[in-house]
């Protein structure tokens, strides 16, 4: 049998010679095969190619966004914690005037505004508020703005100023102040509730007024923790003792050994966690520290 050819001319110009190529007819089948095979591999990876870059142009856009959120979220979270520390303050402060002016219900009657207001002065002893307290009350009963409050200013004057929580629990160095601060753990802003009083371990803690023990048990944050019921809307809270005293429910006087300074709970250090709180709103303790 005959074989097939196709013949290719090729006619390099006017004076060159011609030239004349046979193929068989197989081998220009396979060369279209593997041409048209070729081509189409070359189309599917150009359109893989696309979608791959179109896939990392989607992921970084995705990417972008997520950090944009990441900020603004951040963002709001400081706002967030601005806001509820000038909530805190606000509300201290409402309880505070509460407590005062006599508004709002407590377990036990409150203190006289001026009964009060001297009996906390800063730098004052308790023979000075004393004589005050006796002033306020005489000014009170010449004004005719006794009333109730009578009762309250004897009784202040016979000793149950001693539930206005007045005591250094620890002497020491303040570290760490009432309000807006730095954690030092996230490194975030953070509203402090109450006052880190440095003290080496071991030291004694005493409590700040007469009371009654609400919480005496191990806390995740503050460690070792004490709550004192004073009476009259005051509360007192003690952290990160390494060592307690008292028990839930037992009553305690002023100047009470109730505790020991350690570094209990979330500490860079041994200190005394110490809290004043009015009706369970924190307020800042240096009010009523004497000295």
């Amino acid at each position: 049998m005959e074989s097939k050819f196709y013949t290719f001319l090729i006619f390099p110009g006017a004076h060159g010679r011609l030239l004349k190529i046979q193929l068989p007819f197989y081998i220009v089948h396979l060369v279209l095969a593997f041409s048209v095979v070729g081509l189409l591999t070359v189309a599917v990876l150009a359109n893989s190619y696309a979608r791959m870059l179109l896939k990392v142009s989607n992921y970084n856009n995705v990417r972008n966004e997520r950090e944009a959120l990441k900020t603004q979220y951040r963002t709001l979270e400081k706002v967030v914690d601005q806001t509820n520390a000038k909530l805190d303050s606000l509300q201290s402060l409402a309880a505070e005037v509460a407590l005062t002016y006599g508004f709002g219900e407590s377990r036990r009657p409150r203190f006289p505004l001026a009964v009060l207001a001297l009996a906390t002065q800063n730098n004052s002893t308790l023979e000075s508020s004393y004589h005050a307290s006796l002033y306020a009350f005489r000014l009170m009963r010449n004004t005719g703005t006794v009333g109730e409050g009578e009762g309250l200013a004897l009784g202040l004057l016979s000793g149950s100023h001693m539930a206005v929580p007045s005591l250094w629990p620890v002497r020491g160095q303040i570290t760490g102040g009432f309000g807006q601060r730095m954690d030092p753990f996230s490194g975030e802003s953070a509203n402090h509730t109450g006052v880190d009083i440095s003290a080496p371990a071991g030291s004694k803690v005493e409590a700040a007024a007469d009371g009654i023990v609400l919480h005496a048990s191990p806390d995740a944050g503050y460690g070792n923790e004490i709550v004192l019921d004073h009476g009259y809307g005051f509360t007192t809270m003690y952290g990160h003792l390494s060592k307690m005293y008292v028990v839930v429910g037992q009553e305690v006087k002023r100047g009470q050994v109730i505790g020991m300074v350690g570094m209990t709970g979330k500490a860079t250090g041994p200190h005394l966690h110490y809290e004043v709180l009015i009706h369970d709103n924190p307020v800042n303790p240096a009010k009523y520290l004497q000295g």
